[in-house]
């Protein structure tokens, strides 16, 4: 490579290319990159902005939900605003990021990460970033990435506590090789144990550290370790990543049955409270469903969503039939109010 970048981005990205691990070489590089950003929560937001930041110059935020009042206190992109307007967590992310480089290009994605859809968000990216918030989304990530070849940062956080891991195809274990199955039992949620922003904020920084490292072409460089920080206690571990396991169903044995749809249930828990409707394949007119549910809820929609308050429970409808039950874990109860209001 022998171009370099020139102003006005060489004044913007100046500190960080005379970095010398960077420079102009790795600067190129990062405008050419391509980057999926997978939940746009508090992990994924300090994501988003960091890599806007340094001048990645693809970003797709995909996230399925909306921004709500209890997101401002922690996830950095959004403000009251989106939170009153109940706009979708891609959409705000975009309008904000675009504000901070309107030089790189950003791609909001209302959308679920499922099998189905995989390819059409990640197939064209060559680095995932994890905001997610659940195990059964994480790892289908680590079967896209496995069999495709694209390395990803896993991250977690709850409490005051958090922990990143990058997975390189190929050269380091794979979340598989540390968790062949979900842990069991009920899992510490940010609804039922709280979240602090401190370590959203750290363990995406951390991951966009090495998500640097990676695009700039350094990714041998990476030390292989899991990085664990507490930062009520001050508390800061490093332990080195296990080998890969040459039993693992996914990088040992490629075999995929969360990318495959066979892990999936057709309705899965949202981790707070609520319950997710994603096997409705169906369009929505937003506009008229309104109408009809106004009569009898609180309803608000605009162009990407629907939010309705309905008996006790909080129904938000997206265009393509999915759908949140808010209120509720119990499946069967959320199938009845989807069925209920919106059909069969």
């Amino acid at each position: 490579m022998n171009e370099v970048i020139t102003p006005p981005n060489h004044d913007r990205y100046s500190r960080q290319v005379r970095f010398s691990e960077i420079g102009d070489e790795g600067q190129l590089r990062l405008s050419q990159s391509r980057v999926a950003v997978i939940g746009c929560g508090g992990l994924g937001s300090a994501q988003a902005e960091l890599l806007a930041r340094a001048g990645v110059g693809f970003l797709r935020v995909i996230d399925r939900d909306y921004v709500e009042w209890s997101n401002l206190q922690r996830q950095l992109l959004f403000d009251e605003k989106d939170a009153e307007d109940s706009l979708p967590k891609a959409v705000a992310a975009a309008r904000r990021l675009k504000a901070i480089n309107s030089s790189i290009e950003i791609e909001p994605a209302i959308s679920d990460l499922t099998p189905a859809t995989t390819d059409d968000l990640l197939g064209d990216v060559q680095l995932i970033m994890d905001g997610t918030d659940n195990f059964e989304t994480r790892y289908l990530i680590n079967d896209f990435a496995i069999s495709h070849g694209v390395p990803w940062v896993y991250g977690a956080a709850v409490g005051s506590y958090g922990l990143k891991m990058p997975v390189i195809p190929g050269k380091t274990c794979c979340l598989r090789c540390m968790l062949p199955t979900p842990p069991s039992g009920a899992q510490a949620t940010c609804e039922t144990a709280g979240v602090l922003g401190p370590i959203t904020a750290t363990i995406a920084a951390l991951q966009v550290a090495d998500a640097l490292v990676i695009l700039t072409g350094h990714q041998d460089k990476l030390p292989g370790k899991i990085t664990i920080v507490d930062v009520w206690t001050g508390d800061v571990m490093q332990v080195s990543q296990p080998e890969r396991n040459p039993d693992c169903p996914a990088c040992g044995h490629r075999e995929f049955s969360y990318l495959s749809g066979k892990q999936r249930a057709p309705i899965s828990l949202c981790g707070r409270n609520a319950v997710q409707i994603h096997d409705s394949k169906r369009h929505i007119d937003l506009k008229e469903l309104a109408s009809r549910l106004e009569t009898i809820g609180t309803v608000k929609v605009n162009e990407f969503a629907l939010r309705a308050q309905l008996e006790n429970f909080d129904l938000t409808v997206f265009p393509d039939g999915r759908a949140i039950v808010k209120g509720t874990t119990d499946v069967g109860v959320a199938r009845s109010l989807y069925a209920k209001y919106i059909g069969n």
